[in-house]
Formats: structure tokens, sequence, C-alpha cells
């Protein structure tokens, strides 16, 4: 990929810092309230009085917004304010706030990693102010009736649905750098999108990585964990050592969490896959679990359990 090419021949390897555990439970705990949201339509998302956006800085004009909900990419400078993602819609009015202390510039691009609520439910509010861009099928997903879990999710009015459709990438030349949206099939779901900030070093992987735990895989809107793992690779062998990277969820990570999230992916789905072989039943392989190693990747949204269970439709579904 040109990114990685570009930015290799100009980045100078540097050791990060890990992250302190307190950050990471923290995250868990946030993370739980954020994805039982899934289970009721965004623009009806529980009380937000007390939900405080924060802005992280990531590098140069790139910060990171916290909130409820995937995490906000940032990107300010003199074209204006281009955002990734935006959370829920009772959260706008805190979002705009977030983004006013960053930068007195008007909001000019909004991009979707892809169509879960927790990361368009604010399209709502922010599409009426800057064109909405997505991959194809996000639009599609949002135009549309979805099932997620027990529950149905009506369609987006008019004005939360993305404008600008892509397919394979896309690019923004906006704040003196080019920014690239980079579709991956069949790995969160079936409309995900990685945005390079090519100049400045940073990528949003959105839920293509949660960062210290094990993620969220949409297996019934065209996710697959084989999909993701193989996603992951390609991603990696782009990206300098001193790479930034905003995950959909967790705190601003470096190269080796992603590697870490890789080899989890890898080491996990081949203990599950092996004892498929073996003619286990995934009652069975729930029971034994994952070992000593991946116990603390397990959370209150995807368990140890509920994680068996996604590697094991997905390896089902593989041709």
């Amino acid at each position: 990929m040109e990114y990685g090419k570009r930015c290799n021949s100009r980045c100078v390897q540097q050791r990060e810092t890990a992250k302190p555990y307190y950050m990471r439970v923290t995250g868990i705990i946030f993370l739980f309230a954020s994805f039982s949201l899934f289970l009721i339509p965004a623009a009806h998302a529980q009380d937000s009085t007390n939900v405080e956006i924060k802005a992280v800085p990531v590098r140069g004009n790139i910060y990171m917004l916290e909130g409820r909900g995937g995490n906000i990419g940032v990107s300010i400078g003199p074209d204006g304010i281009l955002i990734i993602d935006d959370q829920f819609a009772p959260l706008a009015d805190k979002i705009r706030a977030a983004l006013g202390k960053l930068s007195q510039g008007k909001l000019k691009f909004i991009l979707n990693t892809h169509f879960h609520g927790d990361h368009t439910g604010g399209n709502v509010e922010f599409g009426p102010e800057a064109p909405i861009i997505a991959h194809t099928n996000v639009r599609n997903r949002l135009a549309t009736q979805q099932a997620m879990f027990d529950k149905t999710v009506e369609p987006l009015p008019k004005e939360g649905l993305p404008v600008i459709t892509f397919d394979d990438s896309l690019s923004i030349h906006f704040n003196d750098e080019e920014i690239k949206a980079v579709h991956f099939p069949r790995g969160h779901t079936d409309g995900d999108a990685v945005v390079y900030f090519t100049q400045s070093n940073v990528v949003h992987l959105g839920d293509h990585f949660f960062s210290g735990m094990f993620p969220f895989v949409d297996v019934d809107h065209g996710g697959n964990v084989v999909g993701m793992m193989k996603n992951v690779e390609k991603i990696l062998k782009d990206l300098p050592a001193d790479v930034k990277l905003i995950p959909g969820h967790g705190p601003v990570s470096t190269l080796d969490d992603l590697k870490k999230f890789h080899q989890m992916l890898i080491e996990t789905t081949k203990i599950v896959g092996s004892k498929m072989k073996e003619g286990k039943s995934l009652a069975d392989i729930q029971k034994v679990g994952l070992g000593d190693e991946w116990k603390s990747w397990s959370w209150s949204f995807i368990s140890t359990e509920r994680w068996i269970e996604l590697i094991h439709r997905s390896l089902s579904e593989q041709p």
C-alpha cells in the first residue's frame, strides 16, 4: 500500500511504553455500557447526562474523542474539521463542544468505519452539517431495517445516511495530507473501513481493533474472525514502527499492541479449530476455555465463552 511505503521511508523507529492497567479496566467498564446500546436504536440511546467527551491528543493535529461508543478520530487544521465516526445522537452537543475546544473551524467531513449504532448514531445530528462518507455496504445497512441480536434497528432517516460511498478506497485531501479510507472485507462486518492519515502517521482501525480485549465480530452482518485475522495481517505489513493507532475501542495504541491483538486472533482461532477437528462440540470447547494466557482478554460483553462461539461460527462458515 502506498501509505506504508511512504511512511517507512521517513519514520524513525521508537519504543512505546505499555498502557497502565487502570486505563484498561476503565475502558472495559466503559465498553460494556457502550455495547449494551447495540440492542436499541441509536436515536433512543440511554441517558447521556453524565457522559464526558474527552479529547486525547494522538499526534500533531490528530485527536481521539472518548465518550460512549466507538472512538472518534479528529483531524483539525486550516481546512476545518474531519471526524471519523460520531457515537450517539444524544451526545452530539457534547461532541460539538469538545471539537470547539480543539478548533474554531467548521465540520467538513464525516467518515463512518462501519454501520453499528455506537459509531453512526450521531449521523442524524451531524449529517445536515457535513457530508457523510462510508463504504457502500454501510449505507445499504443504515438505509434498511437490521436485526441486531434479538432487537430490530430501524433505518436512519435520510439526513443520517452516507451521501458519498466507495467500494475499495477513497481519498480526501484535507488539512495538508491525504486521508485514505480503505475497505477490508469480511472482518468486523461486511462494510469496514480503515482510515490512514498518511502524513501524520496515524491510523484509525475502527472495530478491526479492540485494544487488549476480545473483539465483537458481527457474524450476522458479514463479519468473520478468520477474515479479521487476515485483514489485520495485511494492515500490519504496511505500518511503520512508530505509528499511532486509534482502535475502535480502547486507548490510543502502538504497533506492538496491534501485533499482540493479531497474535491473539491467530492462537485462539487455532485452539478452537483444533478442538473442532477432534470432533469436540461448542459446549465442550467452551468448558475447556482458551488457557491462562488469554483470560485477561475476556470482558463483560465478549467473555471467553462468547469469543469461542464467534470463532466457532466463523470457522463453520469457512468454505
